[in-house]
């Protein structure tokens, strides 16, 4: 009897064994989901907050460094040579911008659209050094296919960094500190880049885009993007 119980439990274990595994497979599929760009890979919003919020744990009051990468006249690239194209374009900006931030022990993530940011542990306080090689990795020419014949593509960005700390909260401190920088350096030209300094403000209005999709959605701290 009891060997017989154990067999049915054991049979009963396998059987439901691919339905644990499948809700399992599921689940982490939602969780990367939610944490990571579609188009890209790389994390999204949220998943860079998440990594933001893991070094406030491990690391306190510690310095980070946040860049915030925006790239310059990338509807010239859609209008050019379609959005498909436009999509390749971004991913391959991704994979370089996730390389960079690699190299240096951070993360990188797309927060929305043509819009990146990294956060890098504080190893140098050459802040211009960091800023010029994201700005000389990206401007690299891409080749993208276009009616079945490769089109080179040249884009360039405009980067703000900022050095904070990983106490800070993630937007209303770390990224806004990089945002100003950034909008700082499309001031200045474009495919040029700003450090953020204590009490630099945003620009006038006049020199800046309209509203990003980011602005549009953001959640406060603590909340999913």
């Amino acid at each position: 009897m009891i060997a017989t119980a154990l067999v049915a439990i054991a049979l009963g274990r396998l059987t439901a064994w691919p339905t644990i595994h499948g809700l399992r497979t599921q689940l982490a599929d939602a969780t990367w989901s939610m944490l990571h760009d579609p188009l890209t890979g790389m994390l999204n919003r949220a998943g860079l907050q998440a990594a933001h919020a893991t070094l406030a744990k491990t690391a306190p009051a510690q310095p980070i460094i946040v860049a915030l990468i925006d790239l310059d006249d990338f509807k010239r690239v859609n209008d050019t040579h379609g959005h498909g194209r436009g999509d390749d374009l971004l991913t391959e900006i991704s994979d370089r911008i996730t390389d960079i931030a690699a190299l240096h022990g951070g993360a990188a993530a797309r927060l929305a659209g043509d819009e990146y940011a990294a956060l890098l542990p504080a190893r140098t306080d050459d802040l211009d050094r960091i800023a010029d090689t994201f700005a000389t990795i990206i401007s690299q020419p891409i080749a993208l296919p276009a009616d079945g014949n490769p089109a080179t593509v040249t884009i360039t960005a405009s980067v703000g960094l900022a050095l904070v700390d990983t106490s800070d909260t993630f937007t209303e401190v770390a990224l806004q500190c990089a945002d100003i920088a950034m909008y700082h350096a499309k001031r200045k030209g474009r495919n040029r880049h700003a450090i953020y300094q204590p009490g630099m403000t945003m620009p006038p209005a006049q020199h800046r885009r309209g509203p990003r999709l980011r602005d549009r959605r953001q959640p406060t701290d603590g909340a999913t993007a």
